[in-house]
């Protein structure tokens, strides 16, 4: 093949790549999951602040999660059933979950135990956990 045609053809694959709409090269990445942090409930218990960052190019339609909160000495003091959807794409959501009749300062750790529905819009329910990505900003370490 000639070198010019080559140099044509090369440029206008790069021309059809920069003109394509951005929504059909949509990023899929990590679905997010934040404690970014924890605040005393009037007459004991405590609220939850959870950030999804859904980078995953899919928007779920069911997104359920068992947590087990353990308190100070590691010890598992309930288990919590949260349900955080709707979850669109490329969006990050605030969530508020109570945990009732234990102090933020008496949980050492929120585990996340299973996720009981992780259904994407129009599809089949789908295994999050390789997908998921966990982090903590409160005193309470998020984990799986």
């Amino acid at each position: 093949m000639p070198l010019k045609f080559l140099h044509v053809a090369a440029v206008m694959v790069a021309v059809t790549l920069i003109a394509l709409p951005r929504n059909s090269m949509a990023e899929t990445g990590p679905l997010l999951v934040e404690l970014n942090k924890t605040e005393e409930i009037d007459g004991g218990g405590c609220r939850a602040f959870f950030l999804f960052r859904n980078q995953t190019g899919k928007s779920f339609a069911g997104f359920e999660m068992s947590l087990a909160i353990l308190d100070a000495g590691g010890v598992i003091d309930r288990l919590l059933s949260v349900d955080a959807a709707p979850l669109p794409v490329q969006r990050t959501t605030l969530k508020l979950f109570e945990i009732p009749d234990i102090a933020c300062g008496n949980i050492s750790e929120i585990l996340l135990h299973d996720i009981t529905s992780c259904q994407p819009q129009n599809e089949e329910q789908m295994d999050c956990f390789p997908i998921l990505n966990l982090e903590s900003r409160a005193a309470a370490q998020l984990v799986k």
